[in-house]
């Protein structure tokens, strides 16, 4: 903002430059001209010419004496702009106070300029979102990163999941999952696969049956028992769970009463939905579960800055100019958004500007106020000194033009007289 500042005040101080050399050699010519009309005794010349320098002169101490002393003399009424830089503050806040703060130009001004179109064409516009974006990537999100306290942030989490964890009624959420399941027969589907991969396990566990078996029977059985044991436990496991495999089966009418049964409890049985919830509860609660969940924010911290450090790869910031294009289409897309915006700037925003008009136009007069006098000079000759240049160019053509005048009307007066 500095460097875009200074080079503008750069290129306006090469042109006041500039223009500076230009009236000069105005006045530089008119010398040359005196010059060679006193040497050559042409009279037209030299009545053009002192003139010119006449001219040329009283209007650069014109130009000068505003902004300061000519030659650093302190004549009187001159270096006007710092003399007068307080009144000059006061008059410019009253004039914008008092003659620009009007409802009746400023509403006229805001229909014509149809805020909420002139907004959302800018919003709209790639390089302005990608602007707006790099803005709040780059200084908003990190200014907010570096301010949040983890610990806070860590403890307000943890607060909060568990303030709003024991005010669910968990038991009839699953209650509520049960019952679907059950009416849209993936219940049946569900302990069906169940089995079929208990049946799976079984299989390919059989060493396991044999083994702990093995271990259970007495030394003295020389393994003959504990084998025929073993095949007994793992066919009546399997046979078992093959008829429950079954849609039609008794096993499998009695799973699904126990389920009805459960669901049932779950909906009208105080006692078995505190359970439930306390059981919830006391999981959510534990120490590490309390950990990973005030962790997330760090992570979540951690993977923002990440991010963002991608520069102009960030998808944080892609993903809020997208957003910001997004929002200007939508406003221009939304006739009655459009209305609103444009109602709130004209009806609250102007009231508010109209209201604090006096405060506006002391800030400015203080504002002005508070500037160097030399900073004030400095500023308003960068602004206007060029075209103020034009006068002492003006001048200088000026006073010839009337230099020959009078040097004409006084040839005419004398071919009168003689």
């Amino acid at each position: 903002m500095n460097a875009s500042l200074d080079r503008e005040n750069s290129k306006k101080e090469q042109k006041l430059n500039k223009m500076k050399r230009v009236a000069f050699l105005f006045f530089g010519t008119a010398v040359l001209l005196f010059g060679v009309a006193v040497f050559y005794n042409i009279g037209i010349l030299k009545a053009f010419s002192e003139a010119a320098m006449v001219g040329g002169i009283a209007d650069w101490f014109a130009v000068v004496a505003l902004f300061r002393h000519p030659l650093g003399i302190p004549i009187w009424h001159t270096a006007i702009i710092p003399a007068k830089k307080d009144e000059i503050g006061e008059n410019l806040g009253n004039f914008v106070s008092d003659e620009f703060l009007t409802r009746e130009k400023l509403e006229v001004k805001i229909e014509q300029f149809n805020v909420a179109v002139k907004a959302s064409d800018w919003l709209m516009e790639e390089k302005n979102a990608n602007l707006a974006a790099n803005l709040i990537a780059e200084n908003v999100i990190p200014g907010v990163l570096k301010t949040i306290d983890d610990e806070q942030v860590k403890h307000f989490v943890q607060t909060q999941f568990s303030d709003k964890l024991s005010k669910l009624n968990f038991a009839e959420w699953i209650a509520l999952g049960l019952d679907s399941l059950t009416k849209s027969k993936k219940q049946e589907e569900l302990v069906t696969n169940v089995i079929k991969t208990l049946i799976v396990e079984l299989h390919n566990n059989k060493h396991l049956i044999e083994e702990k078996v093995k271990s259970s029977t007495p030394f003295l059985s020389f393994g003959l028992v504990d084998k025929k044991i073993a095949e007994g436990v793992f066919n009546g496991l399997y046979d078992f769970l093959e008829q429950a495999s079954h849609e039609d089966s008794t096993i499998r009418k009695k799973i699904n009463d126990y389920v009805m049964d459960f669901i049932t409890e779950l909906k009208e049985s105080p006692e078995m939905q505190q359970k439930v919830n306390d059981l919830v509860l006391g999981f959510a609660n534990k120490k590490e579960v309390q950990d990973y969940i005030s962790g997330i924010w760090l992570e979540i911290k951690t993977a923002i800055a990440h991010d963002l450090a991608q520069k102009e790869e960030s998808s944080i910031k892609k993903s809020i100019a997208n957003m910001i294009q997004g929002f200007g289409k939508g406003i221009q897309a939304d006739q009655l958004m459009m209305d609103k915006i444009n109602n709130f700037v004209k009806n609250d925003l102007l009231s508010v500007l109209i209201n604090n008009k006096k405060m506006i136009g002391d800030l400015i007069s203080s504002t002005v106020k508070g500037w160097d006098t030399d900073e004030v000079s400095k500023k308003l000759e960068l602004e206007i000194g060029s075209d103020l240049q034009y006068i002492r160019i003006n001048g200088t053509l000026v006073g010839g033009l009337v230099g020959l005048l009078i040097y004409a009307a006084e040839g005419l007066l004398h071919s009168f007289i003689l």
